[in-house]
């Protein structure tokens, strides 16, 4: 009987550069939502931060948000990082979609201004899920 086990591989997914620049803005909740906290991040844009105090203590926690991204989410072709600068700064274009391949919302959200914003907002809420269900299906191992 074998008893060898293969070790989990670690896939950086995400990165703390990235999540250190979007911490700068971090009264907005931005480096939250970039990874994988939509709850905390909404909590942070509503309260700037917790008044700046959680802004602060989040200074030392961006290394453990990203080993648990980069633990949490499917590495593949679609780049996390390059998904989460095209939402931060052309979501409303939908510029973030069409990278993903979603070319009919990317082109639906070039001409609604991001559905209104909405689709935007939603897009904090759940890139990260949207990135790994696409890079699952590339890898074939959604299931």
């Amino acid at each position: 009987m074998n008893t060898y086990q293969h070790p989990v591989s670690h896939h950086d997914t995400h990165s703390k550069v990235i999540g250190y620049l979007l911490w700068i803005f971090g009264f907005t909740g931005a480096h939250r939502f970039y990874y994988g906290k939509p709850v905390t991040g909404t909590i942070w844009f509503f309260t700037f931060g917790l008044l700046g105090i959680g802004w602060l203590i989040d200074l030392f926690l961006i290394p453990a948000m990203d080993r648990e991204a980069d633990l949490r989410f499917t590495a593949g072709p679609i780049e996390y990082n390059v998904a989460w600068i095209l939402l931060t700064f052309l979501g409303v274009f939908g510029v973030h979609r069409m990278y993903q391949g979603k070319w009919i919302s990317g082109l639906l959200y070039l001409v609604t201004g991001g559905l209104f914003f909405l689709g935007v907002l939603y897009d904090f809420w759940t890139l990260n899920d949207q990135v790994s269900v696409r890079n699952a299906l590339n890898r074939g191992t959604f299931q």
